[in-house]
């Protein structure tokens, strides 16, 4: 039997504005997301959104 289909709004939120942040840091500011001594937001923007990534999870299995 297959789970129920996740259809969390502030997932799907949260995933939308950190792809327009990636695309458009990529595109305008010529971020490189590999290069974190010279460009240390795109770590931070990605460590954000796991940690909330992290914090919805646990939160909706609690």
């Amino acid at each position: 039997m297959l789970p129920k289909r996740d259809t969390s709004t502030i997932g799907t939120i949260l995933g939308l504005i950190v792809v327009v942040i990636a695309v458009g840091g990529s595109v305008l500011f010529d971020w490189e997301w590999g290069a974190f001594p010279n460009q240390p937001v795109p770590l931070a923007i990605g460590a954000i959104a796991a940690i909330a990534a992290v914090l919805i999870t646990i939160r909706r299995n609690t």
